[in-house]
């Protein structure tokens, strides 16, 4: 069994707050988008996972924690060698972790004929990962909690995107670096989510006068030099540049496939690496 696992970006990400528990209130929109990891299945009588990327294979890589887990929960007595083919960079922002793990647990309830339902494996998702349940969705969401509580929405019209890969990796950590960055004064009371969800929901148009990314704030402290690719992004004619995610991955977001790749090709000519996508419609995954 050989399954895809998409990227994301967030369209709209606020913290409204900091909660008893220690986690952050966040609300927000999250899109796939057409770059993916590709992931293969094979019964065996343990659990072994190999990735073209030779520092994400062990056993701190979601795809073998999910496994391990779905293991455990379903009493399965088998096993499963898993090849992850990563293409989508990580510690970047794009939740290919998340996604990859979601993945995993969708194709292991089919390869292990397990029958569980979407609903109990997204309770499943919830315990490896904040991110992992969106991805037993896709499309476009509201995400709300601490990311688990999802809200679907009609699929957007089809957005182009020029992801920019800042030279700088994202390290251990560094999401919650980012929220330590933050003041109260920068949470916000979702306005900018509704305002995304009412354009959305209206005609299925993601307005890129209302991206927004409550990181965007602090991330030039985070990620020293990243102001560098806004201004060359800016420069080429770029208009709305958000990160994608945690960061330190940029989009910016482009109505039609012409004008992205021209982007991309001034990109290019300056040896910044990028990826050009599209926004990705929901897809129903088959448990």
């Amino acid at each position: 069994m050989t399954l895809k696992a998409p990227a994301k970006i967030n369209l709209v990400l606020e913290v409204l707050g900091k909660r008893e528990d220690g986690y952050h209130e966040i609300k927000g929109i999250m899109q796939t988008v057409s770059l993916f990891d590709v992931l293969s299945f094979e019964k065996t009588d343990d659990i072994k996972l190999s990735c073209t990327a030779q520092e994400l294979q062990s056993e701190d890589n979601l795809v073998y924690k999910a496994a391990v887990i779905l293991k455990e929960m379903s009493g399965y007595a088998g096993g499963v060698k898993i090849y992850l083919e990563k293409q989508i960079p990580w510690a970047a922002g794009l939740g290919g972790g998340s996604s990859d793990a979601a993945v995993t647990l969708a194709g292991l309830n089919r390869l292990w004929s397990l029958g569980m339902t979407r609903e109990k494996l997204e309770e499943v998702a919830a315990v490896i990962g904040s991110d992992v349940p969106f991805f037993m969705y896709g499309g476009t969401c509201i995400a709300e909690g601490r990311g688990e509580r999802l809200i679907k929405l009609p699929d957007i019209e089809k957005n182009w995107f020029v992801l920019v890969k800042p030279a700088m990796l994202g390290q251990p950590g560094k999401t919650g670096r980012l929220y330590r960055l933050l003041s109260p004064g920068q949470y916000t009371e979702g306005e900018y989510t509704d305002r995304m969800r009412q354009s959305i929901s209206a005609g299925g148009k993601a307005e890129h006068a209302y991206l927004y990314n409550v990181f965007d704030n602090v991330a030039s402290i985070a990620y020293p030099g990243l102001d560098r690719y806004r201004s060359i992004l800016i420069d080429i004619g770029a208009e709305e540049i958000h990160l994608a995610g945690s960061g330190p991955m940029l989009f910016t977001a482009v109505r039609d496939q012409k004008t992205a790749g021209e982007i991309q090709d001034k990109l290019k000519a300056r040896d910044i690496q990028s990826f050009l996508v599209s926004s990705l419609p929901g897809v129903e995954i088959e448990y």
